[in-house]
């Protein structure tokens, strides 16, 4: 008697795996990374490809002309490069082969990190061409994405000494070329080595590159040193640092023959305004580079202030803490409410909150002068229309997350910090957005790109479409940045 047949087992049902289950939306579409399985193996390679993906990270199944970043667990394997090569890429010197180290560097960060010497395996790369040209750099900074990492500090440094001194002395050209030249090379991703790497760069003239192959043969420049070491760039670069004094107040102090501070201040024809006065007596906190932490801590001052005074008030950090930097001269905010209107009283009301607590210091309140009638303006202004408030703050110790940055010999429990805010129409908060966070040469360039690729004018309050003879609204940055047909550029990579 034949037995019965034997039903077949239920194949068992693989355990899902743990964490990072949810796939995000891609937030970094410029870098596409390919894990290496071997030596890696399978279960760890989707692990990380899941945990990068949680963080807005595109990781490619596929290894192809697409991927910017091949990770490797082995830094070692000295096999890596040929089984590479089996892939025909086309170019297989542009992808970016990396050790592990890079991808948890990233995933520490949130945000795809510079690749610096450490994260290369060097025993795969192929020798790179001598002297090979940097290419495919746009002239707009808005085309270009530079994070606060600057391999190239070096020439930009001895560039700003140089647009500096062109701007005291009121040569606007100049200044602009050698800011529109800092800025090119802050966008590199590695250092030049030679004069003739940069020969298909945009913005890089004559005098700048004769400044770089000074700097390359000698480890310095002749002509920045003779600046640095000149008596009235270094008086008016000391007058101008202080809150309140521009390059024509400097330079006027300086033809009366005044070199110093107590110069100033000694002088009875010299008649401070209350920003000056302010400027001179916390010179020595306001001098000071603010810290990310605090920051931070004005934030939450601010922050209290503006809801207690409206629940439903919009608070944003702006400027360059925005833009990723550790440290700044002062702290930016954008103040608005959802109901148009409400903005104009909200900061005379944030002040008055603030004297209460007895943390200000100083204040200036400038009100609103925006008028939508006047737009477009076909001329820039350095200074936009809406309400806008310059305050000193008192930061106390207590306030601040591992305490205050203090200078040598400073016992004090609190400083004095600079804080700007702005207070647009709900409708006008995005440009504000976009030109509040800066850079000054991102913006400049966005406008400049505005005009002359997309006959259109940009500035803090409007877009303006010269050939349809319409606005263009925007709720986002981005909405901004679709209507010029630009790529989004995130706010950490505007550091131009």
């Amino acid at each position: 008697m034949s037995q019965a047949p034997v039903a077949p087992r239920p194949k068992k049902r693989s355990k899902p795996e743990a964490g990072f289950s949810r796939r995000e939306e891609a937030r970094f579409q410029d870098v596409r990374i390919f894990l290496v399985e071997r030596k890696m193996g399978r279960s760890r390679r989707s692990f990380l490809t899941q945990l990068a993906r949680s963080k807005g990270f595109i990781v490619e199944d596929i290894l192809s002309d697409a991927v910017t970043h091949v990770v490797s667990e082995n830094s070692q394997s000295s096999s890596l490069w040929a089984w590479l090569k089996g892939f025909s890429l086309s170019d297989p010197s542009t992808v970016n082969v990396v050790d592990i180290s890079w991808f948890t560097d990233s995933m520490r960060e949130g945000r795809p990190v510079a690749v610096e010497t450490r994260h290369l395996i060097q025993d795969i790369l192929p020798e790179a061409p001598k002297a090979a040209p940097v290419n495919k750099v746009s002239q707009y900074a808005c085309q270009r994405r530079t994070t606060t990492e600057n391999y190239n500090k070096i020439f930009t440094d001895a560039f700003e000494v140089l647009a500096e001194n062109y701007e005291f002395n009121d040569i606007e050209g100049r200044c602009l070329a050698f800011r529109r030249a800092a800025s090119v090379l802050k966008s590199l991703p590695s250092a030049v080595q030679c004069v003739e790497a940069t020969q298909d760069l945009p913005c890089l003239g004559e005098h700048t590159k004769a400044v770089m192959k000074e700097i390359l043969q000698y480890g310095r420049s002749f002509e920045v040193e003779k600046i640095l070491s000149d008596l009235r760039c270094q008086t008016l670069k000391l007058f101008t640092s202080v809150f309140g004094v521009g390059p024509k107040t400097a330079e006027k102090w300086y033809r009366r023959g005044l070199r110093s501070f107590s110069d100033v201040l000694a002088e009875p024809s010299i008649h401070l305004n209350r920003m000056q006065q302010s400027g001179f007596l916390h010179y020595g906190d306001i001098s000071r580079a603010v810290s990310k932490a605090e920051a931070q801590a004005v934030g939450n001052i601010i922050d209290e202030a503006v809801h207690v005074i409206t629940p439903n008030a919009i608070l944003a950090l702006t400027g360059g803490f925005r833009r990723g930097k550790d440290f700044g001269h002062d702290v930016d905010f954008i103040v608005t409410t959802p109901e148009l209107g409400q903005e104009e009283s909200l900061l005379i009301d944030v002040i008055d909150y603030l004297k209460k607590q007895g943390l200000l210091l100083f204040t200036d309140h400038q009100a609103s002068t925006f008028d939508i009638s006047k737009l477009p303006s076909h001329k820039f202004e350095a200074m936009d229309h809406f309400a806008k408030c310059f305050l000193i703050l008192r930061l106390e110790s207590s306030q601040v997350e591992g305490g205050l940055q203090r200078s040598e010999g400073d016992s004090r429990n609190w400083r004095a910090v600079r804080v700007d805010l702005v207070s647009p129409p709900m409708d006008r908060y995005a440009f504000t957005q976009l030109g509040w966070t800066g850079s000054r040469m991102f913006e400049r360039d966005l406008r400049r790109f505005a005009r002359l690729e997309r006959q259109m004018l940009l500035d803090n309050h409007a877009l303006y479409d010269k050939t349809k003879k319409e606005f263009l609204t925007a709720t986002t940055e981005k909405d901004i940045f679709d209507h010029l047909g630009l790529e989004y550029i995130e706010p950490w990579q505007r550091n131009a």
